[in-house]
């Protein structure tokens, strides 16, 4: 039988639990379609690219616009997944299409991966030091979790302050980006220049409490401590709803691990508590990576509900 270490890691590595294809071969399918996915949408969208939310290499974002833009437009933030160390906004516009033929904008978020930013050198401590918030009392470095939820909501007081006039901001984030996309639920925006106006999230396949992956293969390169997992998890972070809260859809899938299916399950069930307005969706038949692969069809579910979700006019 397997160890309880080996289980844990097994319940942490989407890859295993794929009816479809070998957990070799799904990894670098999900790339591939990805990848290809987003050249279609760049050659068929009007696109303002690698725009710069910050100074940082990866604080860059992608702009898709509406096809037919009116003054205003509906914006939906998209934040990538790859357990915060691969993947990049560069393969993140596949989900496009659908959305600007409906007059969204969709806006790829960059962030800086892991494991550039495993440990801080000394002679980069200065530079990192530089950065830092005067509210935060931690350094802060490229790849770190800390830095990775504060470029993501970064990037949104930028998008509020570049479209004021925007029809609201949707999030939706895809497995470390669905925890990326909660962590911008908990934040306090008086310490930002703008204050987005969220009204939507789909959290997708998504991991809300960082504990248990501690002592998995994922950490390796992201070298969190208790400390950073505690104070960087969605779950512990819920507050009472309040009444201008965005709704939130939670959506998982048939064949996602026995473990992401629990978190999304406690994660919807706590933010239901605290008097959000949530929803659970179980997709059949899909498994981690098809369930966002597939929000490049018009036909499916979970692009259909994106698009209800989305007032267009």
């Amino acid at each position: 039988a397997a160890s309880p270490l080996q289980a844990l890691e097994d319940h942490y590595s989407p890859s295993r639990w794929s009816p479809r294809l070998d957990r070799d071969t799904i990894i670098d399918a999900h790339l591939a379609v990805t990848a290809a996915g987003t050249e279609r949408a760049r050659a068929s969208a009007q696109t303002l690219l690698h725009v710069p939310y910050g100074t940082g290499d990866g604080e860059k974002l992608d702009i898709y616009f509406p096809t037919d833009p009116s003054e205003t437009f509906p914006v939906l933030v998209y934040i990538h997944g790859g357990y915060w160390q691969c993947l990049s906004k560069d393969d993140s516009g596949f989900a496009a299409p659908p959305l600007v033929s409906q007059g969204v904008a969709v806006v790829a978020v960059g962030y800086d991966i892991a494991p550039k930013g495993r440990c801080c050198p000394a002679e980069a401590a200065a530079a990192c030091a530089a950065r830092r918030p005067p509210t935060l009392p931690f350094v802060l470095c490229p790849g770190h979790m800390d830095t990775m939820v504060l470029q993501v909501r970064r990037s949104l007081a930028f998008l509020a302050e570049r479209y004021p006039r925007s029809r609201g901001i949707y999030l939706c984030g895809h497995s470390a980006g669905a925890h990326l996309a909660a962590m911008v639920l908990s934040t306090d925006w008086t310490e930002f220049q703008a204050v987005p106006d969220i009204k939507g999230a789909v959290l997708v396949s998504g991991l809300y409490d960082l504990e248990p992956i501690l002592h998995t293969y994922v950490n390796d390169a992201l070298n969190m401590s208790r400390e950073v997992a505690q104070r960087n998890s969605p779950m512990r972070l819920v507050t009472p709803a309040a009444p201008a809260a965005c709704e939130v859809l939670v959506a998982v899938a048939q064949h996602d691990s026995p473990e992401f299916r629990r978190q999304s399950q406690e994660y919807s069930q706590a933010l239901r508590a605290a008097g959000w307005s949530v929803s659970l969706l179980d997709l059949a038949a899909v498994d981690h990576f098809d369930i966002i692969e597939r929000l490049s069809e018009d036909s499916y579910v979970l692009t259909q509900v994106g698009r209800r979700a989305v007032p267009r006019r």
